[in-house]
C-alpha cells in the first residue's frame, strides 16, 4: 500500500499502529490489576488514540468523496480540468 502523503493535519503514528495500541489499552483497563493512577493515564492515551483513529478516517472519508466527485464528472463527461 503506498504511503500517504504527509500534512499538517496527518497524524504522526499511522491508523493500524493507534488501532492496536487502542485495543491493548482497552484489554488493559477491562482486565484490571492496574492502580487507579495508571487507569487514568491508560484512558487518556485511549482518548489520543481514538482522536488519531477518528482523525484518519476522516481524512479517508474525504479522500473517498473526492475521488467520488471526480469519477462521476468524468463520467458525466463534464470534466472541466482538461
Amino acid at each position: 500500500m503506498p504511503k500517504t502523503p504527509r500534512t499538517p493535519e496527518t497524524p504522526e503514528i499511522s491508523y493500524e499502529a493507534a488501532r492496536e495500541e487502542l485495543i491493548g489499552i482497552v484489554q488493559k483497563l477491562e482486565t484490571g490489576g492496574v492502580t487507579l493512577e495508571e487507569s487514568l493515564m491508560l484512558w487518556e492515551r485511549g482518548e489520543a488514540l481514538a482522536a488519531i483513529c477518528q482523525q484518519w478516517l476522516d481524512g479517508a472519508r474525504e479522500r473517498l468523496a473526492a475521488a467520488s466527485t471526480q469519477s462521476e464528472t468524468v463520467e458525466n463527461g463534464t470534466n472541466d480540468a482538461t
